[in-house]
């Protein structure tokens, strides 16, 4: 497991232009996803459960029904860290490897 370190108020802004979907809540990363149905919401849960219990670093989340909500902090150092950020990456991989919520949807085009 790699040792978390403190993520700079620089650092964070970058995470977020990285993944603009992600906000910072409470001092916690955050996403809210959005699936077809319950079983592609649970289904990504699992993938992300098993990815987390791998890198030794958990998601405090919640789910109902098609929607998924993922706040990641990590709680020994108080605040944002690497590992949170990894696990954030993580995240988003997953999400676009399973072609499942919107992370996969293509943000429209606008209009004028």
């Amino acid at each position: 497991m790699d040792k978390a370190t403190a993520l700079e108020e620089t650092q964070i802004e970058d995470l977020l232009s990285e993944m603009p979907r992600w906000t910072v809540v409470d001092g916690a990363l955050r996403r809210e996803l959005r699936f077809e149905n319950f079983s592609q919401a649970f289904g990504f849960m699992t993938r992300v459960a098993l990815a987390a219990e791998s890198m030794g670093h958990h998601p405090d989340w919640s789910n109902s029904w098609n929607r998924v909500t993922i706040s990641i902090l990590h709680h020994d150092l108080g605040r944002l860290s690497s590992m949170d950020a990894k696990l954030a990456r993580e995240v988003e991989r997953l999400c676009v490897a399973s072609g499942h919520g919107d992370a996969a949807e293509k943000t429209p085009a606008a209009t004028s």
